[in-house]
């Protein structure tokens, strides 16, 4: 068959619109019963650290000075790996009683920091949501005493203390069943196109020229044959 052109291509798909809007919908209920019945929700809470004025304030006045800054953005890189360390993770373990390797903990802490600042914030994320705020809080209060030790100096102080959370952070039911929707969509064109290129069945007038190049003298109109019909107007 010849290539349809755009006014045939979009007929067609005007002519199938029920199984093309029949299919989206599947699509978009395939997308809900996997995002309730087979996803599994994790929460993630988070804390923020403010690295202060290096030194302790006992001996230095209170004011930030340029050296500070500089030194505290430094700091930054260096505390983001302490704060993952086995040492620190360890401690957390044992303080709350959880019961998690370290290399999984790991894996469950994400430490950022926040563009052009010297906050810090460190992201918990676990299948309880209390356990979830309960551990981002003791890696925070954990990271700090490891600072005073090894740097003996109290620089690190909580902005926000993570609070628990109760909406899952890796489930979006709109995302995830436009997604499907979309993934429908693609299907259903797919569909439409190739059973239209596999049917070969002529239709029209039109397509009888098309295809013979030859122009159609005449043509027979359908007869909706009824033999009920007839068989009652015979005479007996």
């Amino acid at each position: 068959m010849e290539e349809l052109d755009l006014k045939e291509l979009l007929m067609l798909f005007w002519n199938k619109k029920v199984k093309i809007l029949l299919i989206v919908a599947i699509f978009m209920l395939i997308g809900i019963i996997y995002t309730i019945g087979f996803v599994t929700p994790v929460y993630t809470s988070s804390t923020t650290l403010l690295l202060a004025t290096s030194g302790n304030s006992a001996d230095k006045t209170n004011t930030i000075t340029t050296t500070d800054i500089t030194l505290n953005s430094k700091l930054v890189s260096t505390y983001s790996t302490l704060i993952k360390s086995k040492t620190v993770l360890r401690q957390v373990i044992s303080n709350l009683g959880i019961n998690i390797s370290e290399d999984e903990l790991e894996k469950n802490i994400t430490v950022s920091q926040e563009k052009d600042t010297e906050i810090i914030r460190i992201s918990v994320t676990n299948a309880d949501a209390t356990t979830a705020a309960k551990v981002a809080n003791e890696v925070a209060k954990v990271f700090s005493q490891r600072v005073s030790e090894i740097y003996k100096i109290n620089n690190v102080q909580v902005v926000d203390q993570a609070e628990v959370d109760t909406i899952p952070s890796n489930i979006n039911h709109a995302k995830d069943i436009m997604i499907f929707a979309c993934v429908g969509i693609v299907v259903s064109v797919m569909y439409v196109l190739i059973a239209n290129m596999l049917d070969t069945t002529i239709k029209t007038a039109e397509e009888v020229e098309k295809e013979f190049k030859v122009p159609v003298l005449a043509s027979i109109p359908l007869y909706d044959f009824d033999p009920v019909k007839v068989k009652g107007g015979k005479k007996r």
